[in-house]
């Protein structure tokens, strides 16, 4: 199981970017995904997650609006657009998936943003949001 996010960059307030998590080992219509992120000295707090094949997302609020998580199954990728981005958005963002639950299709799913839940995590990418 693999979970590999990119994407991250230098980006001007009010910019857009995109991140993706390339994943492999399971499949994302099965289980949940979500995206985290770690700013400097800060602890690591959710940005938003989906279930499995993308339904129910839910963003934590500071990015309700500008913040969109997709899923593209045929290319095992999770994507997070980020648009209107600011100062604050500044942290390191990782990718984590549900997999200790086992396949959960045809279930439905209400994700949450708890880290503890999340039992396998990408590598972080930098997102700088300059002011």
């Amino acid at each position: 199981v693999q979970l590999q996010a990119s994407g991250g960059g230098l980006v001007q307030t009010g910019g857009s970017l995109m991140l993706s998590c390339s994943v492999s080992g399971f499949t994302l219509d099965a289980y949940p995904v979500a995206w985290f992120r770690q700013a400097p000295g800060k602890e690591r707090e959710g940005v938003g997650c989906v279930g499995p094949d993308g339904a129910n997302p839910f963003y934590t609020d500071s990015v309700k609006g500008r913040f969109t998580i997709s899923t593209d199954n045929a290319k095992n990728t999770v994507y997070l657009q980020m648009n209107d981005l600011k100062p604050e958005d500044t942290a390191n963002y990782s990718c984590a998936a549900i997999l200790w639950m086992g396949p959960q299709h045809g279930k439905i799913w209400y994700c949450a943003l708890r880290v503890s839940t999340y039992d396998r995590w990408g590598q972080e990418t930098l997102v700088t949001v300059s002011s």
